[in-house]
């Protein structure tokens, strides 16, 4: 692994920003320490970190409020470590643009896996085709590869990095069936690298900001026991 690489770890948590600097450091990356939200974000705009690993919990701006903050100007990897393993804040935090989410206690090997295909997917070429994919047009949504737009009607619609390619990946396979194993490699480099209910979060958050109703989604649809599936039939509006 290259020095080059470097990663902003952000815990006020002294002994565990100790413990994930030595471990990081083992692997050859550079590291900066901070310990508060203002420590965070300086450190953040002065050195452009290759990944960022953000703690959930900490005193004064939390580490949602941080995500958003460097998300207005950069698209770094930022991974929630978190002792909090519910739910609804994996949903906020992939929702405000944050691309994994690793609850403590964790393992030092599996962290350090995520961290490294985090940043060998982030550093990966675009694929030519990739570059020359065309809009996709489905009734009321339209998706652009080539500037990332979504719109739903006229209506357009923020997503992330990895909402967007998800959604892409699904609609230009339409109607194809896909396993949460798949899409989470597709997603993460790596299917065994973490836990594919993430795949799930991402899903709901693309229903809630693409459909009319999440609760009975149109267009991604979930094959129980099998994955999701995207549906490129017209949208049929209730009467």
């Amino acid at each position: 692994m290259s020095l080059k690489n470097t990663i902003l770890i952000v815990d006020d948590d002294h002994e565990i920003n100790e413990l994930l600097t030595m471990s990081l450091k083992r692997e050859g990356f550079q590291t900066i320490s901070a310990y508060t939200g203002v420590e965070a974000l300086r450190a953040a705009q002065e050195h452009s970190p290759d990944l960022v690993l953000l703690d959930v919990l900490l005193p004064g701006m939390d580490g949602f409020q941080i995500c958003s903050e460097i998300r207005k100007t950069s698209n770094v990897p930022i991974l929630f470590v978190s002792c909090k393993d519910e739910a609804t804040d994996k949903v906020i935090g992939l929702g405000l643009g944050g691309d994994d989410f690793i609850s403590k206690p964790f393992s030092p090997i599996e962290l350090i896996a995520r961290v490294k295909a985090h940043i060998r997917r982030n550093n990966m070429p675009q694929k030519q085709e990739e570059q020359v994919d065309e809009t996709l047009v489905f009734d009321q949504l339209l998706i652009d590869p080539a500037t990332h737009r979504v719109l739903v009607g006229d209506k357009p619609i923020a997503l992330s990095a990895k909402e967007f390619k998800l959604l892409f990946h699904l609609a230009k396979n339409p109607n194809r069936v896909y396993k949460n194993e798949q899409l989470f490699s597709l997603l993460w480099d790596d299917v065994h690298m973490g836990d594919t209910h993430t795949v799930m979060v991402h899903i709901y958050n693309l229903r809630k900001k693409l459909e009319q109703n999440p609760a009975k989604p149109h267009y991604i649809r979930t094959i129980r026991g099998v994955g999701y599936k995207f549906n490129d039939k017209p949208v049929e509006f209730a009467e």
